[in-house]
């Protein structure tokens, strides 16, 4: 159901980029628009997961490398059923973490040294129970497509900013025009934004269940949003800061309120996992 979900949202995305290809520059948009999206499809399902781990100067590491963090993440994957996914260590001092990977047998999760430096074990793995959650619903996949679609609805507002819109058979309307290039690139980030957001709360809930200690990701959240708060990753990239489970530019967030934040607020998080422990 979760990878059904999955591609039906990619599904949405692309069909929304083609349309918005077509109001640009009519059936020659649509088709460009079409064959743009085909291929940023294919490149984000089979080689993002790479691309990332690279960006960041991951390092690969198994049992005889790193037997603390294998160990908490072998148990994690048999309460989950998921297959042990690839497991790297991320030279960096800022703690935080993602998951990435097109689908269970591809997955890989990604830690800085900063984390296994300030957690303890019982808050490692409650950040682990998060990215495996995340593994679990397929939110890798679906982060990395919206955040592809939205930038590439960006980039095809600006090239109808220069070169104009519509056929010469089928002249638009200039003010709707103009309307759509401003609208809809900000409607692709606010989707992007949203979907990101909920799947966070949806990650801290799949977590607490899994180690049943929502505490331990409390715990975890608020040291994660006090360091952070005070550096920026090396490195940080805008278009993947979704990815991690604490936003990496949290010490420099110049978003516009909460309508861009790529995560919920830590208070809100932790608040919602208090009423986990209610129930």
């Amino acid at each position: 159901m979760e990878q059904l979900k999955t591609y039906a949202l990619m599904t949405g995305l692309t069909l929304l980029f083609i349309w918005f290809g077509g109001m640009i520059g009519g059936q020659t948009g649509m088709i460009l628009a079409f064959l743009i999206a085909a291929g940023m499809n294919f490149y984000a399902y089979y080689y993002s997961d790479q691309q990332v781990l690279k960006h960041y100067h991951a390092i690969p590491v198994d049992h005889n490398s790193a037997s603390g963090l294998y160990n908490i993440v072998l148990k994690l994957t048999q309460k989950a059923d998921l297959p042990m996914p690839a497991l790297y260590i991320i030279p960096e001092q800022q703690p935080n973490a993602f998951a990435t990977g097109r689908d269970y047998e591809h997955a890989a999760v990604a830690v800085t040294e900063g984390l296994l430096n300030l957690m303890s074990d019982q808050e490692v793995e409650a950040v682990i129970a998060h990215e495996l959650s995340h593994v679990k619903h397929y939110d890798m996949l679906i982060g990395t497509v919206t955040a592809t679609i939205a930038g590439a609805i960006a980039m095809l507002a600006n090239f109808g900013m220069f070169f104009g819109a519509g056929d010469r058979e089928r002249p638009s309307n200039p003010i709707i025009m103009i309307a759509l290039m401003i609208l809809m690139p900000m409607a692709a980030t606010i989707i992007q934004m949203t979907v990101s957001r909920n799947r966070e709360y949806m990650a801290d809930e799949g977590a607490a269940k899994m180690t049943g200690h929502p505490e331990w990701l409390q715990s975890a959240l608020a040291k994660l949003e006090s360091y952070a708060s005070g550096t920026v990753m090396h490195d940080a990239d805008p278009q993947t800061a979704h990815m991690f489970i604490i936003n990496p530019f949290t010490g420099k967030d110049f978003s516009m309120g909460n309508l861009f934040r790529t995560h919920p607020t830590t208070e809100d998080r932790i608040e919602k996992l208090e009423e986990l422990k209610r129930l």
